[in-house]
């Protein structure tokens, strides 16, 4: 059976003398997925087979989730690894509590109002603070951004891709 990976990040830069990565994180669960013992891969450009390291630690730095591998001991080593994918196997993503979702079940779903008219579909997902917003790219329009807050995301069903809200008063332009 064909692996399959989702994307959690990217190592951006080295930091310090002693093999930390900075990394640009592109998962929903930088606590879960970064703590101390989980298995990542490195996907290094121009490699086929990925580098499989053990997370030694992590913190947060500014915009940043900085790592150490038990793997790589020096800067020597993290210099390597710039510009490389971090990324997980699919099969090993942890079960979610009822109502919470991975980025790439959310992205690409239709948007529909509550009279079932098709908004846009789910681009991208920004992560500013207290909740989500869901960009919402419409034909001709210019994108729409939905908070994901229950008095706006009134129904999200993964298995058809479809996500219906409540269209409040200034949320989407025409």
């Amino acid at each position: 059976m064909e692996l399959e990976w989702l994307n959690v990040g990217k190592i951006v830069n080295t930091h310090g003398v002693r093999g930390e990565v900075r990394v640009v994180s592109k998962t929903d669960f930088p606590e879960e997925r970064y703590k101390k013992g989980s298995v990542l891969y490195i996907f290094k450009q121009g490699q086929s087979e990925p580098l499989k390291v053990t997370v030694a630690s992590h913190r947060q730095h500014k915009q940043f989730d900085l790592l150490t591998f038990e793997e790589i001991n020096s800067l020597n080593e993290a210099e390597h690894l710039k510009e490389s994918i971090l990324k997980v196997e699919k099969e090993h993503l942890a079960s979610l509590d009822e109502g919470e979702f991975y980025f790439h079940q959310i992205i690409g779903c239709a948007v529909y109002d509550e009279e079932d008219k098709l908004i846009g579909q789910i681009k991208e997902i920004l992560t500013p603070g207290a909740n989500d917003v869901w960009v919402v790219g419409r034909k001709g329009k210019k994108d729409a951004l939905i908070p994901y807050i229950p008095s706006v995301v009134k129904k999200i069903d993964i298995s058809s891709k479809t996500v219906h809200i409540e269209v409040m008063e200034g949320l989407i332009d025409e």
